[in-house]
């Protein structure tokens, strides 16, 4: 443990520069305005695999944005840690809230790192997190304490919902075989609890369309006599949800897993301050269905959230019209045995349902995936439990994430591997809002705790 501490501090210059230099890089894979800085990421993933002391690496063609793959096969007796990450990113709108440019990295301190955290689009999701791996590598290799081989499996989709990784997982799984999946693009409870994030949400995400007129018309001739779709879209979509705040589409809650009241007790176990978490939003309530409380909300139970509504006028000053169109963007979470595929026909054809003839209604699904709930018995689970405990000198806690991530179910399916998430980023660091951030504290004990993650897992494995 001293070793990985000496090395860490060390080097921890030379980790937070080269951190900061692959932030630069605004990878959103989401605009084809930035295709090339997304290819220009990957080369640059490949590039520190290579200086970490990987054998083999390439970067792997698909349909979409590559993947870069690398591996360091020591002894194929030995288990085999499937590294996943991603280097693209969020789009980084709006951008007037953000404090500092969104691809300019800066490091600031805050109340909740105070030894400063790296500001940046991507610094916690994913590039500080997955670069956290490639830096634990490099010490193992250096340190000639590398316990059994590694591959890394580094995807440039994510943020899109990773449409080219299954095309690609089905026809490498030979070259992707493993014993275990290793994934840091979660987080922790604080920098004080560390967690191990034992389930996740699934998603289906779509965007509706409704046409009224053949035209924009002016709301003074028109007003009362034609159908607004802007007003109709808003009230389709107030109808989603009932008084307690359940969703209304039929047949969406039929495979809906019901925690017992034992389980729900264990999950209460967490440490959470509800005033805190109030306070950190600046909000004067929570909000959400009724007969479960916040963590519940947004772990166990499946959600439906408007993410963008536009139509008509939006410009500066008056323009009196009804719009001939609105759109919005809606993503629903799912838990484990919600099929994804599945609730987006039920939204689909109770959307078209309530549409009055007065329009028309478009869905286009865009993508999803699955839930997933890892055991908390697997030799996986135990070796990074010890590996937190030992930085941390506490035992980590399991958790359920109101987040998604559809490839680890993936994962399970076609290379019949289990996934243990080990996430080092806080709530508070806005991932997918402006002024995203990473602390170094977070972004350096990753590099402390992986190492032993590995020496754990061939250890209990034996």
């Amino acid at each position: 443990m001293d070793n990985i501490k000496n090395y860490v501090q060390q080097n921890k210059e030379r980790f937070i520069n080269e951190l900061i230099e692959l932030l630069k890089i605004p990878s959103v894979s989401a605009d084809s305005a930035y295709a090339q800085d997304v290819i220009n990421t990957a080369d640059a993933v490949k590039a520190s695999l290579e200086k970490a002391g990987c054998s083999f690496v390439e970067i792997c063609e698909t349909p979409g944005y590559p993947i870069v793959f690398g591996e360091h096969i020591i002894d194929k007796n030995l288990p085999t840690v499937l590294v996943y990450g991603h280097y693209d990113v969020q789009p980084p709108d709006p951008m007037e809230l953000w404090t500092s440019p969104p691809f300019e990295p800066v490091i600031k301190t805050t109340e909740i790192h105070p030894e400063g955290a790296i500001f940046a689009r991507g610094a916690c999701d994913d590039k500080g997190q997955m670069y956290m791996h490639v830096k634990a590598f490099e010490y193992m290799i250096q340190s000639n304490s590398l316990p059994c081989n590694v591959k890394f499996m580094i995807e440039g989709e994510e943020e899109v919902g990773s449409k080219s990784l299954g095309w690609f997982v089905e026809r490498n799984q030979e070259k992707l075989s493993c014993d275990v999946i290793l994934i840091s693009d979660t987080g922790m409870i604080s920098n004080q609890q560390p967690s191990i994030t034992t389930g996740l949400r699934g998603l289906s995400y779509v965007e509706v369309e409704v046409t009224g007129p053949n035209r924009d018309l002016h709301s003074g001739l028109y007003g009362g006599a034609v159908a607004n779709p802007i007003n109709v879209l808003t009230k389709m979509i107030a109808s989603l949800h009932d008084e307690n705040n359940h969703i209304t589409i039929p047949g969406f809650y039929d495979k809906v897993e019901e925690l017992s009241t034992a389980e729900r007790a264990e999950m209460a176990k967490a440490p959470f301050s509800l005033d805190k978490y109030k306070q950190a939003l600046d909000i004067a309530d929570v909000y959400g269905e009724t007969g479960y409380v916040t963590n519940e909300r947004n772990s166990i139970r499946p959600t439906l959230d408007v993410n963008g509504i536009w139509g008509g006028y939006t410009g500066e000053g008056a323009k009196t019209v009804i719009a001939s169109k609105a759109y919005a963007k809606i993503s629903m979470r799912l838990v484990p045995n919600q099929d994804w595929e599945e609730i987006t026909e039920l939204f689909k054809n109770h959307f078209e349902s309530i549409s009055p003839k007065a329009v028309k209604v478009k869905v286009t699904p865009h993508h999803g995936g699955q839930g997933y709930v890892t055991p908390i018995d697997s030799i996986g689970y135990k070796a990074a439990n010890k590996a937190y405990t030992e930085t941390f000198g506490v035992q980590a806690i399991p958790v359920r994430s109101g987040g998604s991530i559809p490839i680890v179910a993936l994962f399970e399916k076609e290379l019949k591997s289990k996934t243990i998430l080990m996430g080092f980023g806080l709530d508070s660091d806005a991932i997918h809002s402006p002024n995203e951030h990473f602390g170094v504290f977070n972004y350096l004990k990753g590099i402390e705790t992986i190492p032993l993650f590995y020496k754990y897992f061939v250890e209990l494995s034996k």
